[in-house]
């Protein structure tokens, strides 16, 4: 077995890890079952990849994220480590070979989403694997105390019987004490064994703002605090109307939304990673598994409905552990809006069982059908055909029907169009003399893209398009006259969020769904919301009250927030502080100076006052900290 150092090393080029890393991947090589419950951009990944490269054997991880799957398995590749992954809207026979590959040792890393994990096919090629760590992400999916419950991952344990001496190391960011006992119990783990690091991000300063303008409000805070940032905001249509105004306004800005084609979401990911744009205006679908460190502020426009979520995505400011603002805008209409998407939320189970008959109308699904399989899925357009007025309740609809195990969503998809060719070129010579029409075609498929005989080869149609000299749709026609032939096998990309049925269809009227989990979701959820409307009200530290929601019960003040510096400021009267303020801004007129220099030049017995003064005014960006230096 190799080092966890060497290894980190060799792949990593670093020399050290960080905080808790090496205790998580100690008792992961003991072949202890461990949960490790580490903040936002901890580096989990870090924890499940080292050890899986220690030993002989490959590593299964189970992840909802196929974007996630998809980054991780890209940066394993760049590295030159083996790993492919598995989701919905793959080809049966691409998920054949690449389970195969792992069969046959050819494979480090195998990510799978949980609905892909016990299938018939996953368990069989399962049993004949060197696993060497079964990895769970975002781990506290498998608990319906948690927000994102997804039954799928309650099947985890069942595999666990053909695995037997392999550990589990279970990872999240965002675990209530609740949450943290069941992740334990659902996974089957045989003993207790959690690492935990405090949720505390000392260098990020939690403000909440109340405003009846949200925007103008963006703006100003935008302006005051230089730097990367993320807008969120709820719906898609206000990602590019907020992103327009940030433009009007002289910021660099742009909009995401999963809505958008793959390409298009890339080129912004990538403009926005690489600081040519300098804000994002997004949805909740941006940021995950994106590993940006200099991302300086955080602006909540709507309220989320819950504290993980909040948590997590505030969390992905200040990475590089420097200063970061995590700012939520909010007015009397926020707590409206909360408890309006509670009874949106939750519909009557006869709208569910309506939607429910609908995919199967939308899908072409006989009864006793579709188990396991994955189908291209558009809300809108679903909506529309069936004449579904209120979209929010059809995709709660949804919610509930994937939460009962009926069926799986996932975000969209990229993959791209990929060919085989079916025939051996003995085979395949003597077609192309027998049907002179499809020579050019032919020709030009094997010329472009040399391994296409032996393996699937991902190919783009607009080039080869451009070589015959003809349209797209023809070069399509042709190859799918060509599929029915037998000659090979195409299939277009994909560019679509995925439907899965996890179970035949049956008639809407049999659909089982349990009322006693249907009301303890509907309890969960509205618990959930109370808290996120309390973080708003109440006089306290904020980030005191988000460490007290995830169990640190004794977590000081932090000192940076809304509350502690309006506290600070609140101990001195509001003349001495404007006299403060005054002189410090005459100072600093006449040239830059260090907080020591501005400090002394105040009598010895103002001296923690002006302290108190020049922190407040750094905070709320009124003065500019340049290491030592503040400058207007």
């Amino acid at each position: 077995m190799q080092e966890p150092t060497a290894i980190l090393q060799e792949y990593w080029g670093y020399s050290t890890f960080r905080p808790l890393q090496e205790d998580i991947i100690r008792s992961v090589l003991e072949g202890k079952d461990t949960l490790a419950l580490l903040p936002t951009g901890g580096g989990k990944s870090i924890c499940f990849q080292v050890p899986a490269l220690c030993r002989d054997g490959v590593c299964v991880v189970i992840s909802p994220l196929i974007a996630l799957m998809k980054d991780q398995v890209y940066n394993l590749q760049k590295r030159g480590i083996p790993a492919k992954a598995i989701f919905s809207g793959m080809a049966h026979r691409d998920i054949d070979r690449i389970l195969d590959e792992a069969v046959n040792g050819h494979l480090k890393f195998l990510y799978l989403s949980p609905e892909r994990l016990t299938t018939e096919l996953a368990i069989e090629r399962i049993k004949r694997m060197n696993i060497n760590l079964l990895a769970i992400d975002e781990a506290h999916c498998v608990s319906q105390w948690g927000y994102d419950f997804r039954p799928p991952y309650l099947n985890i344990a069942a595999i666990r019987v053909h695995l037997p001496n392999t550990p589990i190391l279970a990872l999240t960011a965002t675990a209530t004490p609740e949450v943290v006992i069941d992740i334990q119990e659902k996974l089957a783990f045989r003993r207790e064994n959690i690492f935990q690091k405090s949720f505390s991000r000392s260098n990020l300063a939690y403000v909440i703002v109340e405003s009846d303008d949200k925007i103008a409000k963006t703006v100003d805070i935008l302006k005051k605090v230089p730097g990367s940032g993320v807008v969120y905001v709820r719906s898609r249509r206000k990602t590019k109307e907020i992103a327009f105004f940030l433009q009007q306004n002289g910021i660099v800005a742009d909009y995401y939304h999963a809505g958008l084609g793959a390409e298009e979401r890339s080129e912004k990911q990538e403009a926005w990673i690489n600081d040519r744009t300098r804000i994002m205006v997004s949805t909740n679908a941006f940021g995950m598994g994106i590993d940006k460190p200099n991302v300086r502020t955080v602006v909540h426009i709507d309220v989320p409905d819950n504290m993980e979520a909040y948590f997590q995505e505030a969390g992905r400011g200040g990475r590089d552990e420097l200063k970061a603002y995590a700012v939520l805008l909010w007015n009397k209409y926020d707590e409206t809006i909360l408890k309006n998407g509670y009874e949106t939320s939750f519909p009557p189970v006869k709208t569910i069982r309506q939607v429910y008959r609908a995919l199967g109308s939308y899908f072409q699904l006989g009864i006793g059908s579709g188990e396991g399989e994955s189908y291209d899925f558009d809300l809108v357009e679903f909506a529309k055909n069936f004449r579904f007025d209120n979209q929010l309740e059809v995709l709660s609809a949804l919610k509930v029907l994937e939460q009962a195990g009926w069926i799986a969503m996932t975000e969209s998809v990229f993959i791209p169009s990929s060919l085989l060719l079916k025939l051996n070129r003995e085979e395949f010579y003597a077609f192309q003399l027998r049907n002179r029409k499809y020579e050019a075609i032919l020709k030009t498929v094997t010329r472009a893209y040399e391994g296409v005989f032996s393996a699937p080869t991902f190919i783009n149609e607009s080039a080869l398009a451009h070589a015959m000299r003809i349209n797209k749709d023809e070069l399509v026609r042709l190859l799918e006259i060509l599929k029915k032939e037998g000659v090979l096998d195409y299939y277009p990309k994909k560019d679509k969020p995925q439907l899965t049925f996890l179970k035949e269809r049956l008639n809407a009227d049999d659909i089982t769904i349990d009322t006693k989990l249907y009301q303890f979701r509907k309890e969960r959820y509205l618990f959930r919301i109370e808290k996120m409307i309390a973080y708003l009200n109440t006089p306290k530290c904020r980030s005191r009250m988000l460490l007290d929601y995830f169990g640190e019960t004794d977590a000081s003040k932090c000192g940076t927030c809304d509350f502690c510096l309006d506290e600070k400021k609140h101990r001195m009267n509001d003349e001495d502080f404007e006299r403060y303020k005054e002189k410090i801004v005459f100072l600093l007129k006449k040239e830059i100076l260090t907080i020591r220099q501005i400090v002394d030049s105040f009598a010895t017995n103002r001296q923690e006052k002006v302290l108190k003064t020049l922190e407040y005014l750094i905070e709320e960006g009124f003065l500019k900290k340049d290491g030592d230096k503040i400058s207007l």
